[in-house]
Order: C-alpha cells, then sequence, then structure tokens
C-alpha cells in the first residue's frame, strides 16, 4: 500500500503581528498539518523592536524576509508577505499555507488561496477579526496551543491562591521578580528588552492581573516605571515611539513598594 505524503506547507509569519515567544509552539501545531518546506518571517529588521525575533529565526530555521517600513503605518510588511504568497501560489509547488497573524488584512489572501484549492490555516489570537478567522479553513488560536511548560520555565512559581481561576501577582516583591525574569528572558545582547514585548508576555501569563489591586497604574508602562526597577531610554524609531527596559539582577536592588510618578 503506497504511504501518502504529508502535505507540503508554507508558513508565513507577520513579524509585526506576532510573539517570538510563540514560534516554536505554533511550528510544532503545524507539524500536524503536513510539512512546512518553506518558513518566512516578514518585517522591519533593521528596527530595534524586532531584535527579540533573531533567536528563534536561528532556531526554527526561519527565513527573515525584509521589508523597509517606507511610512509610519505597518501595511507594508503586509504587502510584501501578501506578494511573496501569491508568487508562492502560482508556483503551484505547495499543497497549503499557515498564515500567522491576527490582522484582518490577509482575509483576501486567504479566500484567493482557497480559490486555488488549497488549505490555509490561521494562527492568531483571540482578538482576530472573524472574517479572516472565517477565511481560513481551520484557525488555531495561538493562546491555546503556546508550549505552558516553555512559559512557565521563565516566570516566578507564584504561591496558592484560593477562590481563583489563575495565579496572579498578589506582592510588590512578586510582581517586581516575574518583570525582571521576563525583561531578562526578552532582553538581547544589549540587555535592554522591548516593553511592548515585555507587555505581550506578561499579559499572556496572567491575563487576569489588575495592577489597581496593588495601589499601581493601569497603563503597563506606567506600572513598570513604578516599580522603579528599570531605567527607560525612549527611542524614536519610524515615527514610533518605544520604551525599553534594561534587566537589572533582583540582587542589585530591592523591590520597593509603590513609587509616585
Amino acid at each position: 500500500m503506497a504511504t501518502k505524503l504529508a502535505a507540503r506547507l508554507a508558513v508565513l509569519i507577520d513579524a509585526n503581528n506576532a510573539q517570538p515567544a510563540l514560534t516554536g509552539a505554533i511550528l510544532t501545531e503545524v507539524a500536524k498539518y503536513g510539512t512546512a518546506h518553506v518558513k518566512r518571517a516578514y518585517g522591519d529588521w533593521s528596527a530595534i523592536s524586532m531584535r527579540s525575533w533573531k533567536y528563534e529565526l536561528l532556531g526554527q530555521s526561519i527565513r527573515p524576509m525584509q521589508q523597509i517600513a517606507y511610512t509610519s503605518h505597518k501595511n507594508a510588511t503586509d504587502s510584501a508577505m501578501i506578494i511573496d504568497a501569491m508568487d508562492l501560489l502560482h508556483a503551484k509547488q505547495f499543497d497549503g499555507f499557515c498564515l500567522v497573524s491576527s490582522d484582518n488584512d490577509f482575509t483576501p489572501l486567504a479566500l484567493r488561496i482557497r480559490e486555488s484549492g488549497l488549505s490555509v490555516y490561521g494562527f492568531g489570537h483571540c482578538h482576530t477579526p472573524k472574517a479572516f478567522m472565517a477565511a481560513c479553513n481551520k484557525f488555531i488560536y495561538v493562546d491555546d496551543i503556546v508550549d505552558a511548560k516553555q512559559l512557565a520555565s521563565h516566570a516566578v512559581t507564584a504561591p496558592p491562591q484560593e477562590h481563583t481561576s489563575s495565579i496572579t501577582p498578589d506582592s510588590h516583591a512578586q510582581l517586581g521578580k516575574i518583570l525582571l525574569d521576563t525583561v531578562e528572558h526578552l532582553s538581547v545582547e544589549t540587555g535592554w528588552a522591548s516593553l511592548y514585548q515585555v507587555e505581550l508576555r506578561f499579559t499572556m501569563l496572567y491575563p487576569n492581573f489588575d495592577p489597581g489591586r496593588l495601589g499601581y497604574p493601569k497603563e503597563f508602562s506606567r506600572m513598570v516605571e513604578a516599580t522603579g526597577l528599570f531605567d527607560f531610554d525612549r527611542r524614536q524609531d519610524q515615527e514610533v515611539l518605544h520604551a525599553w527596559c534594561p534587566f537589572r539582577d533582583a540582587q542589585d536592588k530591592a523591590v520597593q513598594p509603590l513609587r509616585s510618578l
């Protein structure tokens, strides 16, 4: 009996709209549907905010596709990814496409690929527009497939709490340690981590955390600044203001209660 060959898949990642920490879990899920013969990630890799992707690109053998942002709008990357997808589609070498993004701009692309008789697997967060999800043959929530063990290894274990559905930081010290650990994990050679990436990871790990319970501001950047653990270097990058915070060893500076802003 002839063995059925695995589907040939092209994996295209919108790096402006995806989290590098989830890449491994996503590719593991992709393997359930076929073999990823092409793995590409799209973005402006000269931007400081993209440095956290470096090790995932190398470790997962993902080809970085450079797209300079000619304007302050992010659709330059989307356009490059769509054009590449159409070139791959016309090559007629694939059985399906995996589109990693939570962006509704890829809805027409998904529909066009399906019209050609190929399967489309979408990967995104729960807030992804319904139009894009419906355009895919199957849409997978990255929140559901993330490797919990991998993420938990980078977070400080919190003590059990009664009458709660999830564990959240419940003290100034615990919050500080979690933030320090998160920044250390995301920092690159320079020792700096994108505050945006820190917020994404923290929110994913502790979605029910309420800063107000500890007296902190609701805004994530103000909460981090109020801990007094980090220095901020605000840089103007492509007309977008990025806040960066360098990792400091917890032993070098004690976690303080709330510092007024």
